[in-house]
């Protein structure tokens, strides 16, 4: 009889010992109903490997993990492709890998699942991405593959699916995994996705994204779920060989009398309220204890509507609309995304220089008609809120005009990240920055860099 047994039940790992041993697992507490011991179901392959250390004898029956038929990619990893892929699998197949968007994650993924041979879960949090996987993998691999999510909810060996499905599913999905692959991984650390990793038992987990770290801190989160950063490489070093060169041109515009006068009344009002209440806003802690107070302060209330009003003309001045005319006159023969961080200034360039615009009211099928358009030449230029910054298969561009955004350096390296695959022609990529001058844009620009 072995000294231990390890089984599967209700999102845990249950470990009975024989009676005569004197085990006592990491990560475990008392079960005093079944007098066992159980962990979290994402503790397994630390379980495993402890039993393995000490030499015990021990039965497993926690996976129902069927073996892949001798799946194989036809995809040649580049040079940092296969470092990365080292790098996972000499952490024990476990850990976050951070590379640029457009230097082929997906492509690392497959070497993955091809690497192990076993029943895989890929986990993304979009539609666009859950549709871009399923194509991919039935493509490379040529079996079923499963779906949870966008009207589908089947399970196979190889199954992908959005964030919301694997967390409405994590309970009955946790032990028919080898392999999880968390694409965009950062999502991984809200509040009610981290059940999603702590209820699989999968002992081989591996984080795709352009960029881990997240400002609440919630990437330590998912390094215990997942593993740590365990490789990362940045744009710069792939930039001419793997990735399309880049330059970045910062272009400051002045606000109109009229927006200057607007832009200071509503900013007095903000910082006054700030040296009456002595808020620093040293951190995102001090921006929330403003909010908390406007529940029931109307003069903080005030300051919040103040600073927001002063954010509209700063982020969209009239001069960054005269700046864009400029750059789209020099780059008439260009493939131009243009960002900016409000749907209003989206519609109204939309209107001024007919550009098709995708913002998050724009329906699934129009979406992937512009985009589709763009990718075919049909369209050179388009024009968007947030929605394009990730998750979504965006066609080739070679110039990026950031009209406004934040200071997330998250958010700057997805648009970046836009214009950076390969192209024909040795032409470098083109990201313009418009920053409205002598405003708070300075700081956030600075900070996102």
């Amino acid at each position: 009889m072995p000294d231990a047994t390890l089984t599967f039940e209700d999102g845990t790992v249950r470990v009975e010992t024989a009676p005569e041993t004197t085990l006592d697992p990491p990560h475990t507490e008392t079960d005093a109903r079944s007098k066992t011991r159980r962990a979290p179901a994402f503790r397994y392959a630390a379980l495993r490997r402890w039993l393995d250390e000490r030499a015990v004898d021990y039965e497993d029956s926690v996976l129902d993990a069927p073996d892949l038929p001798n799946v194989a990619s036809t995809y040649e990893l580049r040079e940092y492709q296969h470092d990365a892929l080292s790098a996972w699998q000499d952490a024990g197949r476990r850990g976050v890998l951070e590379l640029p968007t457009g230097s082929g994650k997906t492509v690392i993924g497959l070497k993955a699942i091809e690497d192990l041979q076993t029943a895989t879960i890929v986990v993304v949090p979009t539609i666009d991405l859950l549709e871009q996987w399923r194509r991919e993998l039935e493509a490379e691999f040529g079996v079923p593959v499963g779906q949870l999510g966008g009207g589908e909810q089947t399970v196979e060996a190889l199954t992908v699916s959005t964030y919301d499905s694997a967390y409405l599913r994590a309970d009955e999905l946790g032990d028919r995994f080898g392999l999880a692959v968390f694409d965009e991984v950062h999502h991984l650390g809200g509040e009610g996705y981290r059940d999603i990793a702590r209820l699989l038992t999968a002992p081989a987990r591996m984080g795709l994204t352009a960029t881990f770290e997240r400002p609440d801190g919630a990437h330590e989160v998912v390094a215990e779920l997942v593993g740590g950063k365990v490789y990362a490489i940045d744009p710069d070093e792939l930039a001419g060989d793997h990735l399309a060169p880049y330059d970045i041109k910062r272009l400051e515009v002045e606000l109109t009398p009229e927006e200057r006068e607007r832009y200071e009344a509503a900013n007095e009002v903000f910082t006054n309220y700030l040296a009456k209440s002595n808020i620093r806003m040293r951190s995102g802690s001090d921006y929330q204890e403003l909010v908390k107070r406007s529940g029931s302060d109307p003069e903080a209330r005030e300051a919040l509507l103040a600073k927001q009003r002063a954010r509209e003309v700063m982020m969209n001045s009239d001069a960054k609309v005269d700046a864009l005319e400029a750059i789209l006159d020099d780059h008439r023969h260009d493939r131009i995304i243009v960002f900016t961080a409000h749907n209003d200034l989206v519609y109204r360039l939309s209107e001024r220089f007919l550009l098709p615009a995708i913002t998050h009211q724009t329906g699934a099928a129009e979406r992937r008609e512009i985009l589709g358009r763009f990718r075919e030449g049909d369209y050179s230029r388009v024009v968007t809120s947030n929605v394009l910054d990730e998750g979504v298969d965006v066609p080739d561009a070679n110039v990026a005009v950031l009209l406004s955004g934040s200071g997330s350096e998250r958010e700057f390296t997805q648009r970046l990240g836009r214009i950076l695959r390969p192209k024909d022609d040795d032409r470098p990529a083109l990201l313009y920055e418009v920053v409205s001058a002598e405003t708070a844009e300075e700081r956030v620009a600075e900070r996102r860099r």
